[in-house]
């Protein structure tokens, strides 16, 4: 698949770790609005050979810049070879009321799905926007190699990692999360968003639940494994995430899983930037050439 941007504007760029990191907006045919993406491109992207392009989905409350800034995985991906693209999580700017309210995980979040019900609709096609136009465009715009992609993301992102994965089968060669809310249709971050996005038709829920639709699959979809990290003083754990309904689904049909739990850590990017080194190292080995 090939698209170019529409209205692509470079708005900073910065040289790490012999690679360059920078930040963009562009005119989202799929969203109806400006969007925003950072990208790290490192040193082997100018040597003339398409390398890999690993997509971070972030959470709530985060935008392109959250896990650029404060993950520090500029480096490892310098020495691995690999693209990083963030993107924004979600519409920005639509004027419609509530859209702000990330804060209580009302609707306004993008939750990396299509919303079916007004006034969301009109704007909020995250899903679309990232399969159909963001990630071809950006792997056709910078060389980058369109058959080697990795999908990666926490929290919120976490959920759309898994689910995307699972919902485009053969678009992902790796596949990972931190603290990914594993099956919205069980936690209340999941009810308020479903309800709002998809309406009140609970049987709409399961095509964007992690845990649902592994457990539909009838072979293992990523036979080289899926990693999930987990911090278990993550004050989300027991309400909202639900890892242990993603294992189970996983176990019933023979995917691969390191499902990592680890004492102490919480929900934030010191979690996140102490394990990155690992989660990318996972990625590099799948998408090796």
């Amino acid at each position: 698949m090939s698209m170019s941007f529409e209205r692509l504007e470079l708005l900073s760029e910065h040289a790490s770790f012999g690679g360059v990191q920078q930040f963009y907006k562009h005119a989202s045919s799929e969203i109806g609005l400006p969007m925003r993406f950072s990208l790290y491109l490192p040193p082997a992207a100018n040597s003339g050979r398409q390398v890999p392009l690993l997509t971070f989905l972030a959470g709530l409350t985060c935008t392109e810049e959250t896990f650029t800034m404060k993950a520090g995985a500029q480096r490892v991906a310098a020495e691995l070879g690999l693209a990083l693209l963030m993107p924004d999580t979600s519409p920005r700017g639509a004027g419609v009321d509530g859209e702000d309210h990330h804060w209580d995980f009302g609707v306004g979040a993008g939750f990396y799905l299509d919303a079916t019900q007004a006034p969301w609709s009109g704007h909020w096609r995250m899903e679309s926007y990232l399969i159909e136009e963001l990630l071809p465009a950006v792997a056709s715009e910078f060389g980058l190699d369109p058959e080697r992609q990795g999908l990666f993301g926490h929290s919120m992102g976490g959920h759309g990692a898994l689910t995307l994965a699972l919902r485009h089968p053969g678009r992902f060669a790796s596949l990972s999360a931190f603290a990914p809310i594993c099956s919205p249709t069980r936690c209340p971050w999941g009810h308020k968003a479903f309800t709002g996005y998809l309406g009140q038709d609970e049987s709409t829920w399961a095509a964007h639940d992690a845990s649902l639709l592994m457990a539909r699959q009838v072979q293992a979809p990523y036979p080289n494994g899926i990693l999930i990290d987990q911090g278990l003083a993550d004050r989300f754990l027991a309400e909202q995430l639900h890892p242990e309904a993603f294992e189970t689904a996983c176990e019933q049909v023979g995917q691969p899983l390191t499902l990592r739990r680890h004492e102490d850590y919480d929900h934030g990017y010191y979690f996140i930037s102490t394990f990155v080194e690992d989660h990318l190292r996972h990625h590099a080995r799948a998408l090796a050439g």
